[in-house]
């Protein structure tokens, strides 16, 4: 069986979405890519989060031929597969239709940067990318234009897309954007949000990529 240990991490990713609530049913998927080969470990299409293991998890090359697997790949597979042939720097990838999230992807709504915790893991607002159609590169294509320095998008009237460096950044990012999309939904019902500081938001996201956990940030704080 080819790329073990990718297999058994992009497994454990796909098995969080819904452990974290972030997604129902069959919907939703992750993916992870090797530095070395550039193969793709992706989620098969249409089976139950419960029904996953590393094993059936299915393998294609950045043409998206498939290399290992029973199975089909996701129906998601060619918006991926675009982003890393775009995005050298991206190793990990998730898709969910997350509620809070996707409820401002439903009505066409960026998520600004109103909290710390939007700063400190985005450095900038999750951008809301246009309406694409499913089953192409075309989700790809746009989720490439839009998305800029985040590692999270909205997709215009479908879910979100979260990138990283690895795996788990990429997986991260889908649970954090959810959690602060559900926290600037509440604070609206209260009334209208203010945006951070273009400075204080570069200051925090500074912080938090490069001395959060170490001693010298404990003094920072």
């Amino acid at each position: 069986m080819m790329l073990t240990s990718l297999r058994e991490e992009v497994c454990r990713a796909n098995l969080a979405l819904p452990a974290e609530g972030l997604v129902t049913w069959t919907s939703g998927n992750v993916s992870g890519r090797d530095p070395e080969t550039g193969l793709i470990v992706i989620k098969p299409s249409g089976l139950k989060f419960p029904e996953l293991t590393p094993e059936n998890m299915v393998i294609v090359d950045p043409d998206m031929r498939i290399v290992e697997g029973d199975l089909g790949p996701s129906s998601d597979t060619a918006s991926h597969v675009y982003v890393y042939n775009h995005r050298p720097d991206v190793m990990g990838m998730v898709h969910t239709h997350s509620n809070y999230a996707t409820a401002f992807a439903a009505v066409g709504r960026s998520i600004p940067p109103v909290l710390t915790a939007i700063a400190d893991e985005f450095g900038c607002e999750i951008p809301c990318a246009p309406y694409a159609r499913i089953g192409d590169q075309r989700i790809g294509k746009t989720i490439v234009e839009h998305i800029g320095p985040s590692l999270a998008i909205l997709m215009k009237q479908h879910g979100v897309f979260t990138i990283g460096k690895s795996v788990e950044q990429a997986l991260k990012a889908a649970v954090m954007v959810e959690d602060i999309a559900k926290t600037v939904w509440l604070a609206l019902q209260i009334g209208e949000v203010e945006e951070l500081p273009a400075e204080e938001i570069a200051a925090n996201y500074e912080r938090y990529s490069t001395r959060y956990g170490t001693a010298d940030a404990s003094r920072n704080e």
